[in-house]
């Protein structure tokens, strides 16, 4: 079996002017030409769930009240996962190059994740006109600018 190495680009970070990416200082050159782009993906690891037990779920009681009673990892997007890695769009507020840093609107990271890397969120390689969910899922909303209305918490089992 091939083995990978993940290099931390940075760690997501909140204080009280909101919440941002905090890049390493050898990867702020990479910021160049972020600018002008309204959203980002940010790849960044569920480092609270890395360990050898959260690793091997394979199959978990349904997180979703419509969903089916268990589902597979791969159809949820719990941080339970053979490889830890998140996947988040999150809007660019305001970068700040000279400080390395990437404001952004929200992420559902938790303080000091680690951040894989980012790359620039565009509607012609990212975004699908017409995705198929399953039925369990087909009223929720259709866009993350939709999902701020929407009842999630009449979703999910937690």
């Amino acid at each position: 079996m091939k083995q990978f190495t993940v290099r931390q680009i940075g760690t997501m970070e909140m204080d009280k002017d909101g919440m941002y990416v905090k890049l390493l200082p050898e990867y702020i050159p990479a910021l160049k030409s972020l600018e002008g782009f309204g959203h980002a993906d940010i790849l960044w690891w569920f480092d609270g769930c890395d360990d050898e037990e959260n690793r091997s779920v394979l199959e978990a009681e349904s997180p979703y009240k419509q969903g089916p009673d268990t589902m597979g990892i791969f159809a949820t997007r719990s941080p339970q996962r053979p490889n830890p890695i998140a996947l988040s769009v999150a809007q660019i507020l305001y970068i700040d190059h000279e400080a390395g840093v990437i404001y952004i609107a929200y992420a559902d990271a938790r303080q000091g994740s680690p951040v894989l890397d980012l790359k620039p969120y565009t509607p012609s390689l990212d975004r699908v006109e017409h995705p198929q969910v399953p039925d369990w899922c087909g009223h929720w909303p259709r866009s993350l600018e939709e999902s701020g209305d929407f009842d999630w918490e009449n979703e999910f089992n937690f």
